[in-house]
């Protein structure tokens, strides 16, 4: 079906058939060989709530703070035009082919008085009567009758799949005039509040609580309901009425049976219907039914020269057997009478039964007829409703048509559904490619729902990996349906689709679909103000296109996010995704010292003219090794690169002081060593690998003293494992004054000491962290002569599991081990301490 209305302009004619053909141009001739531009994506802008909503099919779908600019006004309620036209797109189409004549309503009157003597009043009815009792054909009476009762008129719903939620807006649309405006909760309610209407609901599937939601939420209207007996019944205290609806007498279904027929029954029909009537408990549907087999049957005992001048039926049946006009064809048994179904579709054109077919496997949902000649592949195939309607095999529900009751189960003993599933597919496939067409407007995309969420809730526990490059169909029809859904303010079939496509991406192994579903749902969620789930949600999509390197999809993802962590309150954690620069460093911090933070380790003053402090408070509750885990991903690279600034400025200004304060002493050790040292020290001497210098006269004053530990980005010592070499001192503490690494370094390795040798400390380095009861030992400041030189790890060096210096130097008389590597620590937060801390940026 092309989803285009051409019209008879394109074949030369414009409506009189009096225009002249026109000749194209010699240019447009050719232009259909070469490749046609890809149709644009059907982007649709509206507002929902306080948010400004974009609905992207590619990428996925925009969501922002609606600006003060863009925000709708309240809306209006539609005039007179307006509801008629809302009234009339609620009601079915008329099927195509000649008009069937209506049926009378038949001892109907008393319920029909009742209903209206108490909508007149202001009260709400519920109309109980099982499936076929002519519940929706005395509601329409009834609607008729009410048309002046309420100032809002009258309001047709159907309640087929329809939750409270989704009723309420329903009614919300039907009355007020609000494109692409999609109010939050509470304004739709209190907008709600001043509709004043009889609304006709049909196919109510709710009662108890959510009915009496919906009671609240409408004091001035007045409902007439219309459900079947299994559906729960409204609260005591809800003040509805009940009205239950019964079978017909037998006098009743024997006039209805000949209304039906079109003529007087004979005796042997009338005695055969008293049986049906006996069988079906006076059911209207049995008996419009039961008209429709005595039609065929006068139809298959007329002979064929009654025909011939206008072949009205050579048609209906093509390989049914001729039959004369003195052949008898036999009335139906009451078996074929109580389940008519196979029969009488056994005896439809062949596009009719291939509708049949379509609606079995759609679960009774009957394509629209336009949609009929693509599907069944004929193009009289509209005609096909025409048939099903006029004998009782599809009734209305809302603006559609479904099986009639009972139908579906004699046609699946029949056989309809022996190929359901490849039926399904073929209307998947065909309504993915209708539903993505340009030129299809999203209501009428939401007009088709129920097929549509049909065939993917078939199609979906059946998706298997697909090979790569293809899609399953359950896939393409969610991806192709479900912005559509969201355009036309569906957003219960919207979210209903999001659900089967990620289900069906996930099983076909479809990632990035799979990305795509999740994303819509977190903006969905996002929407509809469950912030929890919309979180979760946007997570795995970001996660998933992460992972594909899907930079756009994933900077879509994290807008969202980000609005979502804006209304929770809840920080913005991002963990690094694939295509990003991240650096290459695993983050660990070391066990908090007994007595809290060392006053060896004074803050970090931050330059007065570019820094940036950051402050961050970890919880009290937060374990060690935690705490600031929100920065860490946040800032790393921030602080990798604030850290890397400030040991340059360090190795600088220790290079300049050198300068500054050297007497050219020609007798310095330091002078004699070149850049290739010495390899004549032993490995288990004790000392460094090259030939240890002279003792200078500042090293003889016999203080304690510990080698210097380099404070991290905020004075305090941090860990990583990052490999990058820096200025550190050795990877284990020593007693020897040469600082010598451990047994089995090889020789030959440059030293590993930025600042000059300390001397012999008077008491071993046991502890990470100070003696409360010591006296705290006085500083000494190293010698400046020897030039630094950085830390090369060595292979044979494991890490130390104390803390690592970083940053610029800064000496301490606290007696503490150094890791071999002292990378810039992510973590700005002293260990073991609760409160809050400052990064230096």
């Amino acid at each position: 079906m092309d989803p285009n209305s051409r019209g008879p302009e394109e074949y030369g004619h414009d409506g009189d058939g009096h225009a002249p053909r026109q000749r194209p141009p010699r240019e447009s001739l050719t232009s259909d060989f070469g490749q046609h531009a890809p149709a644009l994506a059907r982007t649709v802008q509206l507002v929902s709530g306080d948010f400004l909503l974009t609905v992207n099919p590619v990428d996925g779908s925009e969501i922002e703070p609606c600006p003060p600019a863009e925000r709708p006004a309240r809306p209006v309620k539609l005039d007179e035009a307006g509801r008629a036209e809302v009234e009339r797109a609620a009601r079915p189409a008329a099927p195509p082919g000649p008009a069937q004549p209506a049926l009378p309503l038949l001892a109907r009157q008393d319920e029909r008085e009742k209903l209206i003597r108490l909508l007149a009043r202001g009260r709400s009815v519920r109309l109980t009567g099982p499936a076929g009792s002519g519940r929706t054909r005395l509601l329409d009476v009834v609607a008729e009758d009410c048309a002046d009762l309420a100032p809002d008129g009258v309001v047709r719903l159907n309640g087929h799949r329809r939750s409270a939620d989704d009723l309420l807006y329903d009614l919300f649309y039907a009355v007020h005039n609000a494109p692409l405006h999609r109010p939050d909760r509470d304004t739709v309610v209190d907008c709600v509040r001043e509709i004043g209407a009889v609304v006709v609901l049909d196919d109510l599937e709710f009662g108890g609580a959510a009915l009496d939601e919906l009671l609240d939420a409408t004091p001035e209207c007045a409902f007439l309901f219309g459900a079947t007996p299994d559906v729960p019944g409204p609260s005591a205290d809800s003040g509805v009425e009940e009205v239950v609806l019964g079978g017909l007498d037998r006098a009743a279904g024997l006039e209805l049976l000949e209304h039906a027929v079109g003529r007087r029954l004979t005796e042997d029909e009338r005695n055969w219907a008293g049986d049906l009537w006996f069988e079906s408990e006076g059911l209207p549907l049995r008996f419009v039914q039961a008209g429709a087999l005595l039609r065929q049957r006068d139809r298959l005992r007329a002979g064929a020269d009654a025909v011939d001048e206008f072949g009205v039926f050579e048609d209906v049946r093509p390989d049914a057997p001729p039959y004369d006009a003195a052949d008898e064809v036999p009335l139906p048994s009451l078996g074929e009478a109580a389940a008519p179904a196979p029969l009488l579709a056994s005896r439809l054109s062949a596009s009719a039964r291939a509708t049949l077919r379509f609606a079995v496997a759609l679960g009774g949902e009957v394509p629209h007829q336009a949609h009929l000649p693509a599907l069944v592949g004929d193009t009289h195939a509209d005609a096909a409703l025409g048939e099903l309607a006029a004998c009782g095999l599809v009734c209305p529900a809302g603006s559609r048509y479904r099986l009639a009751a009972g139908v579906p189960a004699q046609l699946e003993a029949a056989g309809y559904a022996d190929e359901a599933e490849a039926q399904a597919r073929a209307a998947a496939q065909h309504y993915a490619w209708w539903a993505g067409h340009p030129s299809v407007t999203p209501e009428r995309v939401c007009a088709e729902a129920d097929a549509v969420l049909t065939a993917l809730a078939v199609l979906s526990p059946l998706t298997t990996a697909t090979a790569e490059g293809e899609t399953s169909t359950a896939v393409q029809l969610a991806r192709a349906a479900a912005p559509a859904f969201a355009a036309g303010l569906h957003w219960s079939a919207w979210e209903k689709a999001l659900r089967a496509g990620a289900e069906a991406a996930r099983l076909a192994g479809d990632v990035p679909e799979q990305a795509y579903f999740h994303h819509e749902l977190g903006v969905l969620a996002l929407c509809a103000g469950q912030l929890d789930r919309s979180r979760a949600e946007l997570e795995a999509s970001i996660g998933l296109r992460g992972a594909l390197a899907d930079k756009r999809g994933t900077v879509a993802g994290r807008r969202a996010l980000a609005l979502v962590a804006d209304r929770s309150g809840t920080p913005l954690v991002l963990a690094p995704t694939a295509g990003e620069e991240v650096p290459e460093a695993h983050v660990e911090e070391s066990a908090p010292p007994p007595r809290g933070v060392p006053t060896a380790f004074p803050d970090l003053q931050p330059p007065a003219d570019s820094a940036l402090v950051i402050h961050r408070a970890a919880p009290a509750s937060t374990p060690p090794g935690k705490a600031g885990g929100g920065l860490k991903s946040l800032a790393r690279r921030n602080l990798v690169a604030a850290g890397a600034g400030a040991l340059l400025v360090a190795v600088l200004g220790t290079v300049v002081t050198l300068g500054a304060t050297s007497d050219n002493d020609a007798g310095r050790p330091s002078d004699n060593v070149g850049v290739n040292p010495s390899a004549s020290q032993g490995v288990d001497d004790g000392s460094l690998d090259a030939d240890p210098a002279a003792e200078e006269g500042g090293g003889d004053t016999g203080e304690a003293t510990s080698r210097p530990t380099d404070p991290g980005p905020d004075g305090t010592p941090g860990t990583s494992d990052d490999p990058t070499p820096t200025a550190t001192g050795s990877g284990e503490p020593s007693d020897d004054e040469s600082g010598t690494t451990e047994p089995g370094e090889p020789s030959g390795s440059p030293s590993k000491s930025p600042s000059p040798k300390p001397t012999k400390t008077t008491r071993p380095p046991t502890s990470t962290s100070p003696d409360p009861t010591e006296p705290e030992p006085t500083e000494t400041q190293p010698d400046p002569d020897p030039e630094p030189t950085e830390t090369q790890p060595t292979p044979t060096e494991e890490p130390s599991t104390s803390t690592s210096a970083s940053g610029p130097a800064s000496s301490s008389p606290v007696e503490t081990s150094t890791s071999a590597s002292a990378p810039q620590s992510s973590g700005a937060g002293t260990p073991g301490a609760s409160g809050g801390s400052e990064t230096v940026i």
